[in-house]
């Protein structure tokens, strides 16, 4: 596929342009050759990341983080070793940071909420908010997590043991718990400044991983476009633990 055709198609269906809020420069990074064969799907834009693309052969590489974030820095040490290899390869980066969290088909909130089986969903800052069918014990609910990223979840029980309603943004959002009203609020990375609220509120917070709750857009992304367009993908993976 011709890369600039595939690059005006994910603007447009990712919606870019919408969240000039995200200093995150959503949108080809970096230019790599013009045909395109095969795409690679990762959460960072890292040097072991563009090792993994090269070994793969990958000609367009999808990251949700990418490799610039509102201001200049020089291109010397890591910086540098990073653009190497994908000029070495020819690889295209393409990033999308807020657009991939908030889609709704291929966004991480809306896909992890599928995952767990909410229903009437509907958008909440860059996430999502919806219900269980039926209230559902908590720890359930942190078992499913559990088994959809492979790791363990924390668990901060600030509510009741049951939930129904439910906030899903992934990352780095527990800032948002001083806002969220619902049974449960389910993000990536635990935050010290927001521990004694949880439990004030009444709220019930489970942190997923910022990592693992990060994996379930690119890759869905990924599967849309080897859906629409044939054209064959990988994830590489290169977990945090964070």
């Amino acid at each position: 596929m011709d890369r600039d055709e595939l690059v005006r198609y994910l603007d447009a269906y990712l919606r870019i342009g919408d969240f000039p809020q995200d200093p995150s420069l959503n949108g080809l990074q970096v230019e790599g050759k013009r045909e395109v064969r095969k795409v690679g799907a990762a959460v960072d834009a890292a040097e072991a990341t563009f090792r993994r693309a090269l070994e793969e052969g990958v000609d367009f590489l999808l990251v949700h983080h990418g490799l610039f974030w509102g201001k200049p820095f020089p291109i010397v040490g890591h910086h540098k070793r990073r653009l190497e290899l994908l000029f070495q390869g020819g690889i295209s980066l393409y990033a999308a940071h807020l657009p991939l969290d908030a889609h709704e088909e291929v966004g991480n909130n809306p896909v992890l909420a599928r995952a767990l089986g909410l229903v009437a969903l509907e958008p909440y800052d860059v996430g999502v908010r919806g219900r269980f069918p039926q209230p559902t014990p908590l720890v359930r609910v942190a078992d499913r997590l559990g088994q959809l990223t492979g790791m363990t979840p924390l668990v901060h029980q600030g509510g009741a043991e049951v939930v129904e309603t439910v906030v899903i943004v992934s990352g780095g959002a527990a800032g948002l718990v001083g806002r969220v009203e619902a049974d449960l609020f389910i993000t990536g990375e635990p935050k010290h400044g927001v521990f004694h609220e949880t439990f004030e509120r009444g709220l019930n917070v489970i942190y997923a991983g910022h990592y693992d709750t990060e994996v379930f857009g690119v890759k869905a992304l990924a599967r849309h476009l080897e859906a629409r367009f044939r054209l064959p993908w990988v994830f590489l993976d290169h977990p945090t633990g964070l």
